[in-house]
């Protein structure tokens, strides 16, 4: 099977770290349907690897809702509308808490980095390279998270991140295929972001980040639904 998780990002992991997030994103892509059941022989085959690392991963896969154990394997249990809108709901947690903690610290750190950040999005951009840019724009939200030095809020995150990314992922990838245009409107808004940090305004912060969240969750909302549109991402990740 094609390789859906970009393989460019792959080799820094553990041979486990990579298969983990080769099936998850098959699962929420679809390439992989619910229903489908996961061998554990089949899988140590494909991936050149002993039964034991896959029993790891299939158990990580588990603890995040995408699939349930079975004797000498899994079913695919997928990702469904509910789980993505809960998603999003411990998403906005986060990053509204993050918000007003900001507004009490020395932001000008943060903020040079931000903007390094939304300058190599817009490289990204321009070379249509679709994954870079979707990996930095989750680096983008993961710094002004990580900026407020919170041990418990990173551990939320980053229990999060792992599908959070594959959403955003798949999400942008759609963009490419059928609106281009819209990465504009997303790098506005997180130059918006930035601006806001710098003014310390609490109004213009939560404007800020209300429209990027809602723009975002607007947008990709269908894909999870709409297997049609899916389809799109999947045959886009095919055909490179």
């Amino acid at each position: 099977m094609k390789t859906f998780y970009p393989e460019a990002y792959l080799s820094a992991g553990s041979k486990g770290d990579q298969i983990v997030s080769e099936l998850r994103m098959r699962i929420i892509s679809k390439a992989v349907a619910p229903g489908a059941v996961l061998s554990e022989n089949k899988l140590a085959e494909e991936f050149s690897v002993s039964r034991s690392p896959i029993r790891e991963v299939l158990k990580t896969l588990s603890h995040e809702n995408l699939l349930r154990l079975e004797r000498m394997g899994a079913v695919v249990i997928g990702i469904k509308e509910k789980d993505i809108k809960e998603i999003y709901d411990v998403r906005l947690m986060i990053e509204s808490f993050t918000f007003k903690k900001l507004l009490k610290m020395d932001t000008e750190l943060l903020i040079r980095e931000l903007e390094k950040n939304v300058e190599m999005m817009k490289i990204a951009l321009k070379y249509k390279d679709v994954n870079q840019f979707s990996f930095l724009d989750i680096k983008f939200h993961e710094e002004i998270v990580s900026s407020i030095h919170h041990d418990y809020i990173r551990m939320l995150w980053q229990r999060l991140k792992p599908v959070l990314e594959c959403l955003i992922l798949l999400s942008m990838r759609y963009r490419m295929v059928m609106d281009e245009g819209d990465f504009e409107r997303i790098i506005e808004n997180h130059e918006l972001i930035i601006e806001s940090i710098r003014n310390n305004d609490e109004t213009m912060m939560n404007e800020a980040f209300n429209k990027n969240f809602n723009d975002v969750r607007g947008q990709v909302e269908a894909i999870w639904t709409d297997d049609s549109m899916m389809k799109i991402v999947r045959e886009s990740i095919e055909q490179e």
